[in-house]
């Protein structure tokens, strides 16, 4: 009788054993990668600054021209922005850094000053 007790207690194990291999394989293919992705991501938006380029999660592409602390201004185009909740923010595109504007304008300035005042 005992015996027969402990081959059933070995065996209702044994048939636990594909289970808790498969809820390995999930955990180490599925989960855990999210995992890593999602800390990626809370990463990124906490270390979103000024003058970084986005791309929301609607696809909306921009440059972060106000930050707080739940939402981001977004510049979409000249002189539309939008205000944004931070977890809205799909990913940072720092491939297209912005030109100085600043010295463009100001050589451009500098010429039509030259230029005006040759005509003079």
């Amino acid at each position: 009788m005992t015996q027969g007790g402990g081959g059933e207690a070995a065996g209702g194990f044994s048939a636990f054993i594909p289970l808790i291999l498969m809820f390995v394989i999930f955990y180490f293919l599925l989960i855990r990668p999210q995992q890593k992705k999602t800390k990626e991501h809370r990463n990124m938006v906490a270390n979103l600054k000024k003058g970084d380029r986005i791309v929301t999660s609607g696809g909306l592409h921009g440059r972060i021209t106000g930050v707080s602390d739940q939402t981001l201004t977004v510049e979409i185009a000249d002189k539309v922005r939008v205000k944004v909740n931070r977890a809205n923010v799909n990913a940072l595109s720092q491939s297209i850094t912005p030109p100085p504007a600043p010295a463009a304008k100001k050589d451009k300035k500098e010429k039509s000053d030259a230029g005006s005042a040759k005509t003079k």
